[in-house]
């Protein structure tokens, strides 16, 4: 959806001169990130891979920029924090690097995996039994009642401030740059961002990307004010925020162009795209961009260079190979069957002699005697092989039962 006008957001201006201030406390810390082409995208498409970024998002941007202008005795009594994950990695890196200390509130909806990490950071970690906006106001109330500063992962003007840098960088390697992507969750990194672009290139498209089932934004956009959403479940949990913040809303009014949603099939796929085509490891909220693409619920730019904000890597690993696996058999280089067998000894053998014969890979085997149909000298057998594609699998399945095999199909 287009972004109406908001009159009492803050201007371009004020919003850039936080960025430029946060580029130069950041320079000596070399948080640069690459941009690469994105060539399954498009001829004119790329992406800005702050899944590189140490810490494994852009998040240490914010962070970072936060720290520096605390003071020494803020930092050494410790700052709270809250997070689903990426955030705390990026304070913990931030105190490491400004010797501080803190604790960080993480909700039980988390990834583990994003959990485990923290702890291994360093922080302090309190995991609480709720959701990411009731850990956010634990987190400042046990700031609040200790006196330590409390670091928002969107809703600070500091924070913000250094997450437009990725903005900074952007403008310098790609100066033909029409088009940017960028995932929304709080509002944080596509605020600076914007701030940042439009104070120089007013022309350049800025379009957030939220998932459906967490997407505040669009109805807080139409009403003016912020509109908490229900949250789903969603392999983007990095942008599951169900309310914008007060002072992100009103610079995404101002300074975003169109805002869109996508499903998580759609984000599930681009994170395997990327993995497959493009050799990056990118979780479900770095990808949302790229799946807007995809899906068709935005369009590239018509000229100049389009860049797809990857705004995190940090994905379990097990979760990647599920998806990647999902993904395999989706496009039909995996397929799962069953079938009956003489119960004798070779009678799986001469099964997999025709398997093999057929170019079929094998990945599991699995005897199947319960709940199914079988005469008394017969075992049934369920199989997945990886093959060459649908053209493949319908081939080995013609093989097979040409050898006599039936052949269910489980995929």
């Amino acid at each position: 959806m287009p972004i109406r006008a908001e009159t009492s957001a803050p201007s371009v201006a004020s919003a850039a001169e936080g960025v430029a201030a946060a580029s130069e406390r950041l320079a000596a810390f070399q948080i640069d990130t690459p941009v690469l082409a994105a060539r399954s995208l498009g001829p004119h498409a790329y992406h800005k891979c702050e899944n590189l970024q140490r810490t494994g998002s852009f998040k240490l941007r914010g962070a970072l920029n936060k720290m520096l202008v605390l003071s020494a005795d803020e930092r050494e009594r410790g700052v709270v924090a809250s997070s689903t994950g990426n955030h705390g990695l990026a304070v913990a890196e931030a105190l490491r690097l400004t010797s501080g200390r803190g604790t960080v509130v993480v909700s039980s909806t988390a990834s583990p995996y994003k959990i485990d990490r923290l702890r291994q950071a360093g922080l302090e970690v309190i995991v609480s039994e709720s959701d990411p906006m009731a850990a956010e106001l634990e987190a400042r109330a046990l700031a609040e009642a200790e006196g330590r500063v409390y670091v928002s992962p969107y809703n600070d003007a500091d924070v913000i401030a250094g997450q437009g840098t990725v903005a900074v960088e952007l403008i310098a390697q790609r100066p033909d740059v029409e088009a940017v992507f960028v995932a929304v969750g709080g509002g944080g990194l596509i605020s600076g961002l914007a701030g940042a672009i439009k104070a120089v290139r007013p022309e350049v498209q800025v379009v957030g990307v939220q998932v459906r089932a967490c997407a505040p934004f669009p109805e807080s956009v139409a009403a003016g004010r912020p509109a908490p959403a229900e949250a789903g479940a969603t392999i983007a949990d990095g942008i599951a925020i169900k309310r914008p913040g007060d002072l992100t809303l009103p610079l995404v009014c101002r300074l975003v162009d169109e805002l869109c949603v996508v499903d998580d099939e759609d984000v599930a796929q681009a994170i395997v795209r990327l993995l497959e085509r493009a050799k990056l490891v990118v979780e479900g909220a770095g990808a949302v961009g790229v799946a807007a693409l995809l899906s068709g619920a935005v369009a590239p730019a018509p000229g100049g260079a389009t860049v797809v904000v990857l705004s995190g890597g940090n994905i379990d690993a097990g979760l990647l190979a599920a998806l990647a696996r999902r993904q395999e058999t989706a496009e039909g280089r995996r397929m799962r069957f069953y079938t009956r067998i003489p119960d004798r000894p070779g009678g799986l053998a001469a099964l997999l002699t025709h398997v093999a014969a057929a170019g079929g890979n094998v990945v599991t085997v699995e005897h199947v005697r319960d709940a199914v149909p079988l005469s008394v000298r017969q075992t049934g057998v369920e199989l997945i092989l990886e093959t060459r594609g649908s053209a493949h699998s319908r081939a080995i399945t013609a093989a097979l039962r040409a050898a006599g095999y039936e052949v269910e199909s489980r995929t």
